[in-house]
């Protein structure tokens, strides 16, 4: 059987004020309980290497979702793997860089 799905993507601005509109753009469209909260703290890590737009997508497939958050330039270990790294590491299935070196993604289920 095809897995089904959707996806949505929106540019935010680089300024801190704008992770409150991710957390909210986010449970406005999936409904895991972890999933404001990841995309949070991808943001800010994107945010923290001084990119002045991060680009969020939110991927649903059958039970999984994944978010995304992408920057324009590489990011340094610190942002990549920093502080929040260990909250998105635990609340989600997986989680990496992506193959650009400008983001980070996290998959999770549906619920839990």
């Amino acid at each position: 059987m095809p897995e089904s799905g959707h996806t949505w993507r929106k540019a935010f601005k680089g300024e801190p004020v704008e992770a409150r509109h991710v957390r909210l753009w986010t449970a406005g469209r999936v409904k895991h309980p972890d999933a404001p909260l990841i995309a949070d703290e991808l943001f800010v890590a994107v945010l923290g290497s001084g990119a002045p737009v991060v680009e969020m997508t939110l991927s649903t497939s059958d039970t999984r979702i994944r978010i995304t958050a992408l920057g324009p330039d590489p990011l340094p270990l610190l942002y990549s793997h920093g502080p929040g790294w260990a909250l998105v590491a635990g609340l989600s299935h997986s989680a990496g860089l992506t193959t650009d070196e400008c983001g980070l993604w996290a998959q999770l289920g549906a619920r839990r």
